[in-house]
């Protein structure tokens, strides 16, 4: 049955590519006080990103605290190449190995979220589609970051998507062709909306790992608010004390 399904057509993202190749940008709705979501995300992470992936201005045991894990559950679930908790989170990847095999090596992604936003990773990450040209090295292609050296590395989740043409004319009066959607013609082992689930919770700890004081901001903010309303306050009533005589 899985199969069948996934011999059809699945799912049209008619909303991502504008009608000159332009890119709308997808709303994550990141959740920073979900750490369930956070600890999944950081899951995601050391399982298909950090094999090329560094997070090296982040240390694995004050991941754990942020996000709610013990030193014992960060060693059992999010550690696999590193001894020590402290440890911060690298690769074993040698650059010279990176170049050679993807051209240019793997980004460290500690700040790619405050790089190139939140709405963009999302996008990013749904936007994957097979691509037959023989450059391609990987067979894949993306929407929004064009003939990037990434292979999918989440496609065993979502599946593959193949690119839905549409032609309009150029300005030399000739037929374009242009992407105008993708759709999911191989599932992968997760439903659509679960795997956007899963990519909503990977950008989130990756807009974490960008920013991880921002939990600690929201959780002052909120104390500040509350000073601020109850100065408010006291201030009007003194206020109304030293002139209730002045006419």
């Amino acid at each position: 049955m899985r199969k069948a399904i996934g011999a059809l057509v699945f799912l049209l993202l008619p909303g991502i590519v504008g009608a000159a190749g332009g890119v709308k940008l997808m709303e994550a709705n990141v959740d920073l006080n979900d750490k369930a979501s956070l600890q999944r995300g950081a899951k995601l992470f050391v399982n298909y990103c950090l094999s090329c992936h560094s997070a090296r201005m982040m240390r694995y045991n004050r991941m754990g605290k942020d996000l709610g894990l013990t030193d014992e559950q960060v060693l059992e679930n999010l550690m696999f190449a590193s001894e020590k908790v402290g440890e911060l989170m690298t690769v074993s990847m040698r650059e010279g190995d990176a170049k050679r095999w993807f051209g240019t090596p793997p980004p460290d992604l500690s700040l790619i979220a405050r790089s190139r936003s939140e709405d963009w990773l999302f996008t990013y990450l749904l936007s994957f589609y097979k691509d037959d040209d023989p450059a391609r090295p990987f067979g894949v292609n993306n929407l929004v970051f064009r003939d990037v050296a990434m292979p999918h590395v989440l496609g065993s989740l979502q599946g593959y998507q193949v690119p839905v043409y549409e032609e309009h004319d150029g300005k030399d009066g000739k037929k374009v062709k242009t992407i105008k959607g993708l759709e999911l013609r191989e599932l992968g082992t997760m439903t659509p909306d679960d795997y956007e689930v899963a990519v909503r919770d990977l950008v989130g700890f990756l807009v974490y790992v960008g920013e991880p004081a921002k939990l600690v901001r929201y959780k002052i903010g909120t104390w500040v608010l509350l000073f601020l309303g109850i100065f408010v306050v006291v201030t009007y009533l003194l206020k109304k004390e030293y002139w209730k005589d002045v006419h």
